[in-house]
């Protein structure tokens, strides 16, 4: 399964985007879907995570700003970013969580003051 994220872009702190990550297979086996991101000169940190029961997790920066889902069906993730900060800018990546697919090439966000 390869992962490519998209929907990345330049925005105003305060707005908003919404990055889709699509599988080039079916992600339906994959318990746990996750977004990833990594700053500049920063370690690549896990962000959010869904199961495919629904349940799922926040990193602590983003919780009650940032919604995950998934769509077996089409296999894709999504990740719903609203009230973005200066400090979300980053490359964002998908993956499972625990991690054991290939990186995909990631969507850069850019967060302005």
């Amino acid at each position: 399964v390869q992962l490519q994220a998209s929907g990345g872009g330049l925005v105003q702190a305060g707005g908003s985007l919404r990055l889709s990550c699509a599988a080039s297979g079916s992600i339906f086996s994959i318990n746990v879907m996750a977004w990833y991101r990594q700053a500049p000169g920063k370690q690549r940190e896990l962000v959010a995570a869904v199961a495919n029961g629904g349940s799922t997790y926040y990193a602590h920066s983003v919780k009650g700003r940032f919604t995950i889902s998934r769509d077996n069906a089409k296999s894709t993730v999504y990740l719903q970013m609203n009230s973005l900060k200066v400090e979300d800018t980053a490359v964002y990546y998908c993956n499972a969580d625990p991690v054991f697919l290939g990186w995909g090439k990631g969507t850069l966000v850019t967060v302005s003051s």
